[in-house]
């Protein structure tokens, strides 16, 4: 079924006490905003309209970091859900599919259930995602007759009998778009808040002898945020989620609940991850990989059987082939890493590709910034580069060649050649307790004249 996407993102969130617009505030490292424009496009959306108001310009450029075609216009006053849902109607002028409309603060409504509500569309004219509510709260009210939806009532304007009713509206709702419009212009905001509320469009489409439904989802689908606090609670049931999912697609986690994933974390099966590690964006580690302790991994690609950390750090633009390692304190950047080679100590590689087989020495460095440009490093196959060697970019070294510990090369190594590039070792007799015992009285007069 043809569908559109209306994507309410105006809100200021003054609970959050932040500048940041309350949509741009991260889970798992992507603003709730993308979580809910992610949802949705598992329908393969005609459009996505998300509609802006506080932070418009934030909210326009994540919104469009995420999906180029997305469309942004603006509620200039907040006036209530339904003023909200209408100034996305000059955007979808003449859509003849379905509308859905979706809350940037509620970030975790499942695929699934968008899917139910698609096929309930099918059958009726208006759907509307509801939840039983362990706590009800002041959640608007699904009055139900059967499988049909009579009204929402929202808690301000509720009776005591509607109040005890624990069947919740999410404020998700579907219903072909140019009815949906059509419905918001008879809405009007003579209600306890003086608000244009889009649940007040059940009882005029109900008027009209149209149909109305609610699908049920788990509640937790339904979490909104709108404070630090729930923000925290939102980020642990993200965290809570993606653990369990990893385990039953046969990751192994040696302690859960230390581990920390993205939005986008793709890992095989078979892989094993050690404790304290934590994910950025943009991560796929293939099937058999182990990453050990208190690394950190982002924009990477970790291929089949290679080990990474403990304390590596992968950056963006990383690509590890099958077997390579990786080891501790190495951090690693926009570099390809080929089939079965080490980096295993205390090394920065980046801007560079390491040819297969070759052995990185501790507290090697690859040069590649001069302060205005970066500049690439080339590694052939099976070199060896000796321990605290710098390899100042742009430079490149033949396959089988070897450099010497502490060198600093800057000419290219051909081919099977060992390149030394550094000063000859001189010794001076007596000197080191010559220089202790001027230094050592040079410290004397000075904590003398101190006193």
């Amino acid at each position: 079924m043809a569908t559109a996407l209306i994507v309410l993102a105006a809100g200021m969130g003054t609970r959050m006490k932040s500048d940041l617009p309350k949509v741009l505030h991260q889970i798992a490292q992507a603003p709730m905003l993308v979580h809910a424009m992610r949802s949705g496009a598992s329908l393969s959306p005609d459009h996505t309209v998300v509609v802006a108001g506080h932070g418009a310009e934030a909210v326009n450029k994540a919104a469009k970091a995420y999906d180029e075609a997305a469309q942004v216009v603006l509620q200039t006053e907040q006036l209530g859900t339904a003023h909200a849902v209408a100034q996305a109607a000059p955007a979808l002028a003449g859509y003849e599919g379905d509308a859905i409309v979706l809350y940037g603060d509620t970030p975790f409504i499942r695929p699934e259930t968008l899917e139910k509500m698609a096929q309930a569309r099918a059958s009726h004219d208006v759907v509307v995602l509801g939840f039983d509510a362990t706590d009800p709260g002041r959640y608007g009210r699904l009055v139900m007759a059967g499988d049909t939806l009579e009204r929402i009532v929202e808690f301000k304007d509720a009776t005591k009998a509607e109040r005890a009713i624990t069947f919740c509206n999410s404020g998700v709702m579907a219903a072909p778009a140019t009815l949906l419009f059509d419905l918001i212009a008879e809405v009007d905001n003579d209600n306890a808040s003086g608000e244009y509320y889009l649940t007040d469009i059940i009882a005029i489409a109900r008027a009209r002898g149209l149909s109305a439904t609610a699908v049920a989802c788990d509640e937790s689908e339904t979490m909104g945020i709108n404070s630090r606090a729930e923000l925290a609670q939102a980020e642990a049931a993200f965290q809570a989620r993606a653990r369990s999912q990893a385990m039953d697609d046969g990751v192994t986690l040696a302690a859960p609940e230390t581990v920390h994933f993205a939005h986008d974390t793709v890992v095989g099966r078979d892989t094993v991850i050690d404790q304290n590690v934590v994910f950025g964006p943009d991560v796929t580690i293939e099937s058999g990989a182990h990453i050990r302790a208190f690394s950190h991994l982002e924009g990477c690609h970790v291929s089949r059987g290679a080990v990474v950390g403990p304390y590596a750090r992968l950056r963006p633009g990383t690509e590890l082939a099958e077997h390579t390692r990786v080891g501790n304190f190495v951090e690693i950047k926009n570099a390809i890493i080929d089939e079965g080679t080490k980096v295993n100590h205390l090394s920065y590689i980046g801007d560079a590709h390491l040819g297969e087989g070759s052995n990185i020495g501790a507290g090697t460095i690859t040069c590649n910034y001069d302060g205005v440009m970066k500049h690439r490093t080339e590694v052939g196959k099976r070199v060896f580069i000796g321990s605290n060697t710098m390899l100042v970019a742009p430079v490149t070294l033949g396959d089988e060649s070897m450099t010497a510990s502490g060198s600093v090369i800057t000419s290219d190594v051909p081919e099977g050649a060992l390149a030394l590039a550094r000063a000859r070792q001189e010794n001076k007799p007596g000197l080191a307790r010559k220089l202790f015992e001027m230094l050592k009285s040079k410290k004397a007069k000075r904590d003398k004249g101190a006193k």
